[in-house]
């Protein structure tokens, strides 16, 4: 009886994750790490029709009607000294938000929006009065409409509009902002494509056509962080994918190799051209076979190649388990929780399950050790600093008496990324900061405020804006503590 109650025990600890290499001390926090959270413009600041801002893709989709829109969100554009006064009382030694590219140039190309460089000069100032760093992402999801007209990404002269874009936060912001983030999510933004939204009388691109624009996106990226560089040289740049590791459903050979697949066309095929300015091999001959490869003009690839990101920035959530493909349509299914994303593709890998990790009641799958392995493959494969700057659980929070928000889970969720982010950096990973989604609550792309992220409650529903009041939630407490002890209290 003894030998089966151990092995069971054995067998839960090995579903939770508690049996890992044994080190005889494990390396505390580095002294300056970046105590961080996350936003995105086009979902915390609202204000989407003022002071001279355009439209963006983002305010010309269709939204789900039992969702909220982006026109309100979380006020943060009226707001932004009241947050970032609580962001300091959090403790945050860093602020990752993006520009809307619509705010600054509202077209796109063209005339520049004073008003807009203002409120960034004065978010940046108010940031860095508190001693908060800016973590500046460029492009988050929100492509000025004016070039969607003319083609978008697809259309060569929008690499010419994102450089000239680039100029101008160099010019008006180079010397405040020390880490610039380019693109958030290419992958994402590429491999699924309708999961943003498709503005009205628009169709999703053909693959030949998202990957050409996928082409043009990687050579803007690469002529931003060599402008970076020549601008602002006491700066730091780099990409933001969405990374994880893969895991092939059994040890059965076809299942490494369909996870493997999976895991360079989702990952390595992104941060290689950034990282080594080429191609991944893989990934090449995948689009060659299908005829999706780009059309590469002269000197494309020469200007991929001159290009060095300084760090890797990585949005990380959840790992994925891979089985080998059946080459047929049942390959593809959609991922649990989110009926805009579908997994799977016909002869080259489909989802499975995985029953050593947990999930979210959205169905997104729980996986602390998750982190830590990814963490240990971008490194060694890339051998450059990392900064996590996406990371965290959504949940519809409640508000109970005397302004209670006891999210537990939240706080349970981050605490064992944590730990595990710590055993990567004692597995000799550099990691330079730790920037969750989200600071203060923000509109959830297909949630709405159904699905809250933040350690800050903003007081609305999906269509009562209330009276927008923040309330700090049990996990704000909890996240400032950590920030004080450097991680020493988990």
């Amino acid at each position: 009886m003894k030998l089966r109650s151990d092995l069971k025990t054995k067998i839960f600890k090995l579903k939770r994750g508690d049996y890992k290499m044994i080190y005889n001390n494990i390396k505390e926090f580095p002294e300056n790490f970046l105590w961080g959270a996350s936003t995105s413009a086009y979902q915390v600041e609202g204000a989407s029709n003022e002071d001279g801002k355009g439209m963006s893709v983002i305010d010309m989709c269709d939204h789900p009607k039992e969702t909220s829109d982006f026109k309100v969100a979380s006020d943060h554009y009226h707001r932004f000294k009241e947050d970032v006064k609580l962001f300091a009382d959090l403790g945050l030694k860093a602020y990752r938000f993006s520009i809307a590219w619509t705010r600054i140039i509202p077209n796109g190309i063209g005339d520049i929006n004073e008003k807009g460089i203002k409120f960034y000069n004065d978010l940046i100032d108010e940031l860095n009065s508190y001693g908060i760093e800016p973590i500046v992402t460029m492009f988050h999801f929100d492509l000025p409409y004016a070039l969607e007209e003319k083609g978008g990404w697809g259309n060569r002269e929008t690499i010419d509009a994102f450089i000239e874009y680039a100029k101008v936060l160099f010019e008006c912001f180079g010397s405040k902002v020390k880490y610039w983030l380019t693109i958030n999510e290419q992958n994402t933004m590429i491999l699924h494509p309708g999961a943003i939204g498709i503005p009205k009388g628009f169709e999703i691109p053909t693959k030949k056509e998202i990957y050409q624009q996928n082409h043009h996106m990687l050579l803007a990226q690469a002529r931003v962080m060599n402008l970076c560089h020549k601008m602002c040289p006491d700066s730091k740049i780099g990409p933001a994918v969405n990374t994880t590791a893969m895991y092939g459903e059994t040890c059965n050979p076809n299942d490494a190799i369909a996870a493997h697949n999976w895991e360079t066309i989702r990952c390595w095929s992104f941060l290689d051209v950034a990282a080594f300015g080429r191609y991944n091999s893989l990934s090449w001959s995948y689009l060659v076979d299908r005829g999706l490869e780009p059309n590469i003009l002269e000197g494309d690839m020469e200007e991929m190649a001159s290009a060095r990101p300084d760090f890797i920035a990585i949005n990380y959530y959840s790992t994925a388990t891979i089985a080998a493909s059946k080459g047929d349509t049942s390959d593809i299914s959609a991922r649990a929780g989110d009926q805009q994303i579908m997994l799977g593709e016909q002869g080259v890998y489909r989802a499975a399950e995985n029953p050593y990790v947990d999930k979210t009641k959205y169905g997104w799958v729980i996986d602390p050790v998750g982190l830590r392995l990814t963490l240990r493959k971008v490194y060694e494969r890339y051998n450059l600093p990392i900064l996590i700057t996406e990371n965290g659980i959504g949940a519809p929070d409640v508000v109970e008496e005397n302004d209670v928000i006891n999210d537990d889970y939240r706080i349970d969720y981050i605490k064992k990324h944590l730990e595990q982010l710590q055993l990567a950096i004692t597995d000799g990973v550099k990691v330079i900061g730790y920037c969750p989604w989200s600071a203060i609550d923000v509109v959830s792309t297909h949630q709405g405020y159904g699905k809250r992220y933040g350690f800050i409650y903003v007081n609305r529903d999906e269509f009562d804006l209330k009276d927008l009041r923040r309330i700090k939630k049990k996990s704000f407490n909890w996240y400032k503590n950590v920030i004080a002890t450097n991680g020493k209290v988990l």
